[in-house]
């Protein structure tokens, strides 16, 4: 070999180790911009340009939230969501999801309601969710679809912000029908 193709072989390497450096660095850049949550770039025409001339703008987008008030009961699960103001932007019930009345309450079920309540959420563009559960009055805990929802909700990508019991009971208001006895079989 003469000097000349040492000399360019070298250049070449040299070169390479360059292409090698610029993508590490891109990748980088890249890794940078997805930590500190901006979103990718998009491609925004020019208002007083004209041609093909276009910026690039980093757009950060921002989730809206939303309250799901989930009301379980030993005999059925009803999933109402609403914005922050009380618009309703979704309500789901177990016999929306199932035919059969005896499966309304079940947890399985609760996932089919809370995937169909995911996919209108996503369609409106809410991220963030703060839940309320609320069982049937005077019962220590609620039915087996809440915490059913409140995980496949979780499993489809929404953030949790709150979790509140709303289930109602009362402070010594009338008498509990039953009379004195109370219900015998």
């Amino acid at each position: 070999m003469s000097e000349e193709e040492i000399q360019e072989k070298g250049n070449l390497e040299e070169a390479e180790e360059e292409e090698k450096f610029d993508e590490d660095e891109i990748e980088l850049e890249k890794e940078v911009d997805s930590e500190e949550g901006i979103g990718e770039e998009e491609e925004v025409m020019g208002s007083g340009e004209t041609g093909g001339e276009k910026e690039k703008k980093r757009m950060e987008k921002k989730k809206a939230e939303a309250v799901v008030n989930i009301y379980t009961s030993f005999n059925n699960t009803l999933v109402h969501v609403t914005d922050m103001s009380g618009k309703t932007l979704s309500k789901v019930t177990g016999g929306m999801v199932t035919k059969h009345g005896r499966l309304k309450a079940n947890p399985t079920i609760a996932m089919f309601i809370a995937k169909r309540v995911s996919e209108q959420l996503k369609e409106i563009g809410v991220g963030s969710l703060y839940f309320r559960i609320r069982a049937k009055t005077r019962n220590p805990a609620p039915g087996p679809g809440a915490n059913a929802i409140i995980k496949s909700l979780s499993r489809e990508g929404f953030k949790i912000l709150n979790i509140l019991d709303t289930t109602r009971f009362p402070r010594g208001g009338p008498k509990k029908k039953g009379g004195r006895r109370g219900r015998r079989p």
